[in-house]
């Protein structure tokens, strides 16, 4: 692993594309309104038969502050009286999914996600656990990871404290650059000092692992400046990094708008602040693992890649990808089985739906064995960089080489391009190509071609 990465500006110039992030495949753009609430009930009867483990996301959508490049599915407000009458909602989504499972279904993953999940007062965080406890399995011995997102700006001792009482390990900490000029660009002023003072408490209070957040490509950020962040980042050592492309769509997200497009970097150098990320993050003695995700190596995820044991879904990477996910809250995504759905992604129909007594499912898309295959061997490459077509073959009792003929040419390019290795056995993406296995999982993708590929973000 020590050649993990190797930096290749005329590979990147070659397949530096727009496409899917493969946090599932097929992608939620496949989402159809044909799957509904009768399928999730289907689906969570199924996973309580096989007494499959559970991972549980929970999403929280208010936020004090609008942050400019954001793309998440939020509600900007001052009045904190929003959050009561939705998480009365919650409540009663968390008891209609739990009675549909068994209570021996253990709870291995817990994340909340936002918005901004401490957006909530000390009451009503310890409102949600209470809820969630009480319906689920969840673990009282610290060994699961239950991770939440956590502005600094709306975070003190006080709620680290109460989190890490209320059973979280694991803290997610957004900072996106330390740059006072490129803060003020997209409205998110944040001292070094409050992160920090997070991360400290973090520490003292023994969490087991600290994420923090960052994005290149923000208006007036110059690859000298992010490179500064970059280096109080490393002092500050997180157990893992995202660092995020920052994909300026504004016709699909309308926060983007209010930024200047006339301060945005250029695509040069928007190259240099990742490739000198790259460089400091790895001599800081970072593992590079995959997208946009570091670790240190003696972080899970690190360990997962060496012994090929890890997974990705809506959550990212992660060493749960065998638990059945179960979304909860507005626009949050469950996938169960062969099962992916997702609920209503306005906060009105949500209330209202769970106000009748319905789930708030509006859309999804059951899985095919073509599917599978596909996700299967997507998620290899993006997990592990290497594909072994004997395992494939075996699953799912096809001939590889015949199954893909129609991509072979695209795989053979690639190739000679010294963007992978492809031989009789497998597909191994060489240290070049690593950066753009997302360009290489898009060769496996069968909707790709229909689809407007503006939809999506650069891969760099």
């Amino acid at each position: 692993m020590l050649d993990a990465i190797r930096w290749d500006t005329n590979l990147i110039h070659r397949y530096d594309l727009a496409g899917p992030r493969y946090t599932s495949y097929p992608t939620a753009v496949q989402f159809e309104s044909e799957v509904g609430s009768f399928d999730l009930l289907h689906a969570l009867r199924d996973s309580r038969k096989a007494a499959r483990p559970l991972s549980l996301y929970v999403h929280v959508p208010f936020c004090a502050n609008i942050c400019y490049y954001c793309a998440c599915n939020k509600v900007i407000t001052k009045d904190r009286g929003r959050a009561q009458p939705y998480l009365q909602r919650l409540e009663q989504e968390i008891q209609l999914i739990a009675c549909h499972l068994d209570p021996k279904q253990t709870v291995e993953q817990l994340h909340f996600g936002g918005g901004t999940p401490t957006f909530l007062s000390h009451d009503e965080l310890r409102q949600v656990m209470t809820s969630l406890r009480k319906h689920f399995n969840l673990l009282d011995d610290d060994s699961g990871d239950y991770s939440i997102e956590i502005d600094p700006r709306e975070a003190d001792w006080a709620t680290m404290g109460l989190l890490r009482e209320l059973g979280f390990n694991r803290v997610s900490i957004g900072l996106q650059d330390l740059d006072p000029e490129v803060q003020r660009a997209v409205n998110r002023l944040q001292s070094l000092e409050e992160t920090r003072a997070v991360i400290d408490a973090a520490r003292t209070l023994q969490y087991r692992s600290i994420n923090i957040d960052l994005i290149y490509g923000l208006p007036k950020q110059t690859p000298i400046n992010f490179a500064r962040t970059i280096e109080e980042v490393i002092k500050l050592q997180p157990d893992r990094l995202s660092v995020f492309n920052y994909a300026h769509l504004p016709e699909r997200f309308m926060p983007q708008r209010r930024i200047n497009a006339d301060e945005l970097p250029s695509p040069e150098a928007k190259l240099l602040m990742l490739q000198t990320t790259i460089e400091q993050l790895t001599n800081a003695g970072y593992r590079y693992i995959g997208m946009d995700h570091f670790a240190l190596p003696d972080d899970e995820l690190a360990i997962a890649q060496e012994e090929g044991t890890l997974q990705r879904n809506f959550q990212g990477y992660t060493t749960h990808g065998h638990c059945d996910l179960i979304g909860l809250g507005v626009s949050a995504i469950s996938q169960i089985g062969d099962l992916y759905c997702q609920n209503t992604s306005d906060i009105n129909s949500y209330q209202h739906a769970l106000a009748d007594a319905q789930l708030a499912t509006n859309r999804g898309l059951i899985c095919t064995t073509d599917d599978r295959l596909r996700r299967e061997v997507i998620q290899q490459l993006i997990c592990n960089f290497s594909l072994t077509f004997e395992q494939i073959e075996q699953a799912f009792n096809i001939d590889f080489r015949g199954y893909f003929d129609d991509i072979w040419p695209q795989l053979e390019t690639m190739a000679e391009d010294g963007l992978i290795e492809l031989n009789a056995q497998g597909i191994c993406v060489l240290p070049a190509g690593r950066l753009l296995v997302r360009s290489v999982c898009m060769v496996f993708d069968a909707y790709l071609e229909h689809q407007n590929r503006q939809r999506f973000s650069r891969v760099i």
